[in-house]
């Protein structure tokens, strides 16, 4: 199911650089075509559906996903019959119990289905399986239990483990969370927020938390730059801090509005001892609200 997706890709790229001479901005321009040539005989397309007679699974996740706290297994079914799973179950060591698939739902002959699976909030973060996915999937058939490998290419559980692992240890030092508030410098076209995001320490004593930088969204992004640079320390026993992100509109047309599902989302990159990590830092829905109100009356959308 993947490897015929990325042999397609391949023969994509390989047309691509022959018949156009690429997009890049600073590739020269391919040069005429021969007068001797002409017409040009298509390469024949690898077939997209399962492999014959197999049942295959691999994970794959949205950004919509991300932001349910799920990710999805799809089925592939190489099968020359419908199947319809009674159940469907994620196995991974990474986590303390299968993960039953939801919206359970005929598969036809030759195609495949998504289901979703819960994100689990607290992961075995003491597990470090090898590179590739450990994962696999059973199926109940009919009276009948089918176990089928996961691929994961993309590698969504590793980076989910290893996010919410890093998580789980800041929480031991401070709570991190954006205010419900965005305070604005002037009004309407060309106005300025301030983003206050607000570290609130445990009574941890020994540990130190750096929060090196914090990325801008599609909607929000800081003044004059792409990334906040706070490199701001948090002492587990230390005061509330509350770290001010001057920021302005990163694009103000209405697609951007419509489009961005991450617009309040920040990636906070941060230190902690001796390991750093990114986490997904995400507003709440009065701050969300708040912020894009902001942004379309910067942008002079109000």
């Amino acid at each position: 199911m993947r490897r015929a997706g990325v042999l397609t890709g391949a023969v994509l790229a390989a047309l691509v650089a022959a018949g156009c001479g690429g997009t890049s901005p600073s590739a020269e321009p391919s040069p005429s075509p021969s007068p001797s040539i002409s017409t040009l005989t298509p390469l024949p397309m690898p077939d997209m559906g399962p492999p014959a007679g197999e049942l295959v699974a691999d994970l794959r996740q949205a950004s919509r996903d991300s932001a349910l706290g799920r990710f999805q297994v799809w089925i592939g079914n190489g099968l020359r019959r419908e199947i319809t799973p009674t159940s469907i179950r994620y196995h991974d060591p990474r986590f303390r119990s299968p993960i039953p698939g939801e919206r359970l739902r005929a598969i036809p002959a030759d195609s495949e289905r998504g289901y979703p699976l819960a994100l689990p909030p607290r992961p075995r973060c003491d597990v470090h399986p090898r590179s590739e996915s450990p994962g696999s999937v059973t199926l109940a058939l009919g009276g009948r239990t089918v176990r089928v490998p996961v691929e994961d290419e993309a590698d969504v559980v590793a980076r989910y483990v290893a996010s919410r692992c890093l998580e789980l240890a800041v929480s031991e030092v401070a709570a991190l969370s954006f205010a419900d508030e965005v305070p604005v410098e002037g009004s309407g076209q060309g106005s300025v927020g301030t983003l206050v995001l607000v570290a609130r320490p445990t009574g941890t004593t020994g540990r130190v938390l750096t929060i090196e930088t914090v990325g801008g969204t599609p909607v929000l992004t800081a003044q004059g730059s792409s990334v906040w640079r706070p490199q701001a320390r948090v002492r587990g026993d230390g005061p509330v801090r509350r770290i001010e992100l001057l920021v302005v509109p990163n694009r103000c047309d209405e697609h951007a509005f419509l489009e961005a599902g991450g617009a309040t989302a920040f990636i906070v990159h941060l230190r902690l001892g001796g390991e750093s990590g990114d986490l997904v830092l995400r507003m709440s829905d009065a701050g969300a609200a708040d912020a894009i109100r902001f942004a379309r009356d910067s942008c002079g959308l109000e």
